[in-house]
């Protein structure tokens, strides 16, 4: 590594990191890091739960009583502008610079601009907007669309651009509307609910964090009274000490106009330090934009009762194969579950240990946080996938992204393109050990599964690393299930016209 000025140095101690992460984080780059090896797809047949309709409301009707005496939180990532929902839109702005509007709505490639204005008055905040531009038919009166636009991304008005997703208005009701968060708050109520404490956990940018704050001192006693239940809500902020250093195409670090070093988020795999430090047995996480409207979310409340419930037995017969592996009985039993319910081999010199060195082998492979996984259809969405890995050497149920999948190599893209299912981001997490003590979730993150990505400051490039995904390498150590859940549970909103999908459900 380079010599690093006094100006480095204090850079780099403000930040948290110390300088043998930074040095690693180099020889990462110069080295690069290994595709994840797909064994196949993960499918219903193999690896994936299918619960009939009978077990899932067994299920579900058995959670309230199944958790009666856990603490339970919801996990909700919430950090970042919504800017990218609405690039469609800020490229139409930019065209109306020099084509008028009747020009624009004939070529293909703003289509989901002219959706987006065929159907202005169908969106939540469309009230809102018409009150800033005054404006109820914004096809035909193509001198204001700019206007509009205007008033709707920025400053000039609502300033949507720059808002979280959080705090955007996603659904319309017969007397009101519900932004994002709101949802949330509904949701967490019918499953993060315990003797009437309703928990969630927002994670959040510190630009936003004063507006989010300001927003729930608003919501909270309204939704307090309507559903007889007290919220307890906590904040945090990625923390700066898990940015990553940026370089070159040298390797060389990369340094910005005034000569500072560039540092980058570590992407959402740095959330595995919130999700660390969250006192709870049973934490539920999803995405801030995967919310459906009230009166279609009965489903997913259902199946989230069910995974949650699923959750909590599977953790109650782990730690019984686990009580009962001290006590030196039970091994087969044990060694049953570890490779048909958790996926996992069973290391081939096994039969050569000791009693106590098989007792202490299952006890390890047992003794690790648990997350239930659902799973949706993939209809197309982008994004990661449930997969037997080659892990270690071992066979092992993951979640991986496409961009830890090497393209370039025939075998790995069919099973990629064999896969039938989709990460949507809906996991139940157990993230205490049997004698009741919170894991040190950072022991279990697979560090070889970054990737590296190319960026561009100042109109250079440099290159950027991620660390690994929440959901993927970040929880590569967790015992896993898949579970099968049905797509309509599913309601991520990309694009602004997506919120347009509850009209046609």
């Amino acid at each position: 590594m380079e010599q690093l000025s006094e100006q480095d140095i204090i850079q780099i101690k403000d930040k948290g990191i110390s300088f043998n992460s930074i040095e690693q984080q180099i020889n990462s780059f110069k080295n690069g890091f290994p595709f994840a090896k797909l064994m196949g797809a993960a499918s219903p047949q193999n690896g994936i739960l299918e619960l009939n309709d009978q077990l899932v409301d067994s299920y579900s009707g058995f959670y309230i009583k199944d958790s009666e005496f856990l603490k339970i939180v919801k996990f909700v990532p919430a950090s970042g502008a919504a800017s990218r929902m609405f690039k469609h839109l800020f490229e139409f702005r930019e065209a109306l610079n020099t084509t008028s509007y009747q020009t624009l709505r004939t070529r293909k490639e703003h289509n989901k601009a002219i959706e987006f204005f065929n159907n202005i008055n169908n969106f939540a905040f469309s009230e809102e907007l018409n009150s800033l531009v005054n404006i109820n038919d914004y096809s035909s009166i193509t001198e204001y669309t700019k206007d509009a636009l205007d008033m709707l991304l920025t400053a000039k008005g609502m300033n949507y651009a720059e808002l979280p997703k959080a705090l955007l208005k996603f659904h319309i009701y017969t007397k009101s509307s519900r932004k994002a968060i709101e949802e949330h708050l509904v949701e967490a109520v019918e499953y993060a609910n315990t003797n009437s404490i309703a928990n969630l956990h927002f994670t959040v940018s510190p630009d936003h964090l004063t507006l989010f704050k300001a927003e729930l001192k608003e919501l909270i006693p309204v939704y307090e009274y309507i559903h007889n239940v007290k919220f307890n809500i906590e904040f945090s902020t990625q923390k700066p000490s898990t940015d990553t250093i940026a370089v070159n195409s040298n390797n060389e670090v990369f340094r910005d106009s005034e000569g500072k070093l560039v540092f980058r988020p570590g992407g959402h795999g740095a959330l595995i330090e919130n999700l660390n430090e969250i006192d709870a047995d049973i934490v539920f996480i999803k995405n801030i934009d995967n919310v459906a409207i009230e009166d279609k979310n009965d489903l997913t409340i259902l199946y989230k009762k069910a995974l949650g419930s699923l959750a909590i037995k599977f953790q109650n017969l782990i730690f019984d194969y686990i009580t009962k592996t001290d006590e030196g009985v039970e091994l087969n039993e044990a060694i049953g579950f570890i490779e048909k319910a958790l996926g996992l081999e069973i290391t081939d010199n096994f039969e050569n240990y000791s009693e106590i060195e098989k007792a202490q082998y299952i006890k390890n492979i047992l003794n690790r946080p648990l997350r239930i996984c659902g799973v949706v259809p993939n209809d197309g969405e982008p994004g990661g996938g449930p997969f037997w890995v080659n892990k270690d050497g071992k066979m092992s149920l993951q979640i991986v992204e496409s961009a830890e999948i090497d393209l370039n190599n025939e075998q790995q893209k069919r099973i990629m393109k064999a896969s039938t299912y989709f990460n949507p981001v809906d996991l139940v997490c157990c993230i205490k050990d049997y004698q009741g003590n919170k894991f040190n979730l950072k022991d279990f993150i697979d560090p070889q599964s970054a990737f590296i990505s190319e960026k561009s400051k100042d109109g250079r490039t440099l290159k950027a690393m991620e660390l690994p995904g929440l959901w993927n390498g970040a929880m590569a150590h967790w015992n896993t299930i898949f579970v099968d859940v049905p797509i309509e549970t599913f309601n991520p909103v990309k694009t602004v016209n997506d919120l347009l999908r509850e009209m046609h459900k």
